[in-house]
């Protein structure tokens, strides 16, 4: 997905410029914010509401990616007889959003935060969302704390949130902080959050979850302009990401508990699905014992191995339908997220995403035995539709985004001859997905007999950076 850190250079071809304008206009990507949006944001961040409790002495620091200055989480971990504590500090948006005022109505318009390499669109004013509601070290700020009592093994005991002041010590990135683990120089909260993050991953594969290790393609810049490559994941990425995944279980079951709420649902897989999965895996000369579930099966892969990746690429259509449920009284009846293995809610990000305020209104409310707030309860029947049309307008930009790149990347090298990877074949017309390594696309190949898996020569033969539209021709191996 496209990086955060990106400026566009003022020599990138205007064709791109243009590409990038149409784009936007294209999914209705919102501009800027208006007069009355931003006069209601800076008065409310002149005078923020700090709640009573008071949790500054606890040392909190943020993990993201550099240079974020959009800080949603701060975390803090501790051991506790017989287990671990964790409490989630999460950023209070509502603390600051007058419900039905200018800046609630123009979050419901934009429903989360659009990355581009140009330049990123919020979903609140940045003297919000990059300042006083920001987790940012040193400064006191007001949150939603959630406190997870995990035993021995990771597994949640307990759960409750309530509002308190925090004050984050400091703001980590995730490759330093990667570097001072690996070096023995850490934060002690880093080793802590290894075992926790180890334990909780221990915990997923034990219900059946499933986390794809495949490498994200990503937008970079350096000195020389715009590329593209595949990155990896951080083994401290991943440990970071389950203290998320264990508050919005957390968060999922305090909701169906209340019977009132919103959960982010996945249908589980269909049989029919995995069948064709393990034909595919036979076609890559993969082994798959019948013995071996799905999510162990996913765990043995590499992706550094061509067949692997393919396999890897295969597997992220197996489950469709992701969603978002809201419920009052009856709870869904299907209210589980199938790659995770249980009841989930996103509540974790709420500068970045709409629906995140108002799970965590419910879970306080919820958890201190009050009413949920009239305005949460209005907003809760429209809430699915709005994100999951927001999701799709998102993923389309971002997929453009990594489009118009490669084409830009490409075009230089039309007629040149590339060697790539077969990801997908199209079983009708037979035409597949070509990934290459260096630079690191994936683009449409056509060609006659193409195979999953096998690696082939093919020629760049289009690459228009109006639209993004890259194509490569096939080649026999001499």
């Amino acid at each position: 997905m496209p990086s955060r850190q990106i400026a566009l250079r003022l020599d990138e071809p205007p064709a791109l410029r243009e590409g990038l304008r149409r784009l936007r206009a294209e999914l209705g990507i919102p501009g800027r914010f208006g007069a009355g949006v931003l006069a209601e944001a800076e008065a409310a961040a002149a005078r923020p509401s700090l709640p009573e409790r008071d949790l500054t002495d606890i040392g909190f620091i943020t993990l993201d990616p550099e240079g974020s200055t959009d800080l949603d989480q701060a975390f803090h971990l501790s051991r506790r007889p017989g287990g671990f504590l964790l409490r989630y500090a999460i950023a209070d948006v509502a603390a600051f959003v007058r419900p039905g005022g200018a800046i609630d109505a123009e979050t419901h318009e934009r429903g989360e935060t659009y990355y581009a390499p140009t330049h990123r669109t919020p979903l609140h004013p940045e003297v919000l969302s990059e300042g006083a509601t920001s987790l940012l070290a040193g400064q006191e700020r007001p949150a939603l704390v959630w406190e997870l009592e995990l035993d021995a093994d990771g597994l949640t005991t307990s759960t409750r949130v309530a509002r308190a002041r925090v004050r984050s010590r400091r703001q980590w990135a995730y490759p330093e902080a990667q570097a001072a683990l690996d070096a023995g120089t850490a934060d002690p909260q880093f080793e802590l959050l290894r075992i926790v993050g180890e334990l909780r991953q221990q915990q997923e594969a034990a219900r059946g979850g499933v986390s794809l290790p495949v490498p994200e393609q990503e937008v970079v810049t350096t000195g020389h302009g715009w590329q593209l490559a595949f990155r990896g994941l951080l083994p401290i990425e991943n440990w970071n990401a389950q203290l998320s995944l264990a508050t919005g279980m957390a968060a999922a079951a305090i909701m169906l508990e209340g019977g009132q709420g919103i959960l982010r649902t996945l249908p589980p897989a269909r049989d029919s699905g995995l069948a064709k999965l393990r034909r595919t895996a036979a076609a890559l000369g993969i082994r798959w014992s019948h013995a071996t579930d799905y999510p162990a099966f996913v765990r043995s892969l590499d992706a550094s191995d061509p067949r692997h990746a393919a396999m890897l690429n295969a597997c992220t259509l197996l489950f469709r339908g992701a969603g978002y449920q809201a419920f009052h009284g009856t709870p869904p009846e299907q209210p589980e997220h199938a790659a995770i293995a249980a009841p989930y809610a996103h509540c974790t990000a709420p500068l970045r995403r709409l629906v995140d305020r108002y799970a965590g209104e419910i879970c306080v409310a919820l958890c201190a035995g009050t009413e949920v707030p009239a305005w949460v309860g209005e907003a809760l029947p429209s809430l699915p539709g709005e994100m999951e049309q927001t999701v799709r307008r998102g993923k389309k930009y971002e997929r453009g985004i990594v489009d118009l790149v490669e084409a830009m990347v490409l075009a230089p090298r039309l007629g040149e001859t590339f060697v790539g990877t077969v990801l997908e074949v199209d079983p009708e017309d037979g035409d597949g997905v070509l990934q290459l390594q260096e630079p690191a696309v994936e683009a449409v190949v056509k060609g006659a007999d193409l195979s999953l898996g096998e690696e082939v020569r093919a020629t760049l033969v289009a690459a228009d950076l109006l639209s993004g539209s890259v194509r490569f021709a096939a080649l026999a191996w001499p």
